[in-house]
């Protein structure tokens, strides 16, 4: 696992298409946003688990939309 330290507005790069950015940190808690393609398949760790452990679908499994995910918009090549 790569452990990287961030200050908030600062950003992480993967790849040619996924943005990180530290929008917020406040206290214990940090608010990350994610730029990525919409056909990607973004969830927390602990419902992806949650999914594994129930055999079933959440709709947090879902492709993100502005429904179930904050992101940017950035048009994506």
């Amino acid at each position: 696992m790569l452990v990287l330290s961030r200050k908030q507005g600062e950003q992480i790069l993967i790849g040619d298409d996924i943005v990180l950015t530290i929008s917020r940190i406040a206290g214990n808690r940090v608010a990350v946003g994610i730029d990525a393609p919409r056909d990607l398949r973004i969830v927390r760790g602990e419902l992806e688990r949650h999914e594994v452990t129930q055999g079933g679908s959440s709709p947090a499994a879902m492709p993100m939309d502005e429904t179930n995910v904050s992101i940017a918009s950035k048009p994506h090549h």
